[in-house]
């Protein structure tokens, strides 16, 4: 199961950054179902697997704290660490703005954050195939959206497209990496909801603080708005006929 969720990962990050090269004028539709599936999967899953894993030695209340020190977390990396800025569509006016997007550097982050994803799927399953499977369905939607976004960057920084895929092949490995990773070690149930419960906090401001504004930037909040709705839907109505 590892192994075919880890292929599952690389192929769809691939899939995703060959979408942004053929299909770049859709692209706030699938950001838009991407944020409401990371939302739903943090609210529908993570925080209650959190809740019920640590039910023994925490309160329901500090186990939703560690969720708001992870949201925390993210926000303090992503605005005061790794230069997160958003700027208008062209290259020529993220320049003359002083906002030129550090494509390689913003790139390799969310290389490294799709291998923390990889690392919580491997995680979850070895908590459960049920667990597993209902995380990988929401990180798997996710590393589409990640190979959109690594592509996205390079072509606003100015990067050829023929450079672009360059980046995209061994970024796309991340996510799979950190699944197998997992083979090598595991962590008690106890510590694995602490684990789950920062997760909640980091999915929630991808989503909510990340993708849903970029979904809406300079495209019409309706059919965005829908694409968030779906996604938040299609992985409660999965975390429900998994069994969660």
């Amino acid at each position: 199961m590892t192994y075919l969720v880890a292929i599952l990962a690389f192929v769809l990050m691939l899939a995703g950054g060959f979408f942004a090269l053929r299909f770049r004028d859709r692209l706030h539709l699938v950001l838009g179902f991407s944020a409401g599936a990371l939302i739903g999967v943090a609210f529908f899953d993570l925080l209650p697997e959190a809740i019920e894993m640590t039910g023994n030695f925490l309160s329901v209340a500090t186990a939703l704290s560690l969720s708001a020190l992870g949201f925390m977390i993210y926000l303090i990396l992503d605005r005061l660490i790794l230069f997160h800025s958003h700027c208008d569509e062209t290259v020529e006016q993220c320049h003359n703005a002083g906002h030129q997007m550090r494509g390689p550097v913003t790139v390799l982050i969310l290389a490294v954050h799709s291998f923390i994803d990889g690392l919580a799927v491997g995680l979850a399953l070895q908590v459960s195939v049920t667990t597993g499977l209902v995380m990988a369905v929401a990180v798997l939607t996710h590393n589409f959206s990640d190979g959109i976004n690594v592509v996205g960057l390079l072509l606003k920084d100015g990067r050829e497209r023929r450079e672009a895929f360059k980046w995209l092949l061994p970024i796309s490995l991340a996510p799979a990496l950190g699944i197998l990773a997992t083979n090598f070690f595991s962590l008690p149930e106890n510590y694995l909801g602490l684990v789950l419960a920062l997760f909640g906090g980091f999915f929630l401001y991808i989503g909510a603080a990340e993708l849903l504004p970029e979904s809406h930037h300079g495209h019409s909040t309706r059919w965005t708005t829908l694409a968030t709705v779906l996604g938040m839907t299609i992985l409660y109505l999965a975390i429900k006929l998994a069994g969660g």
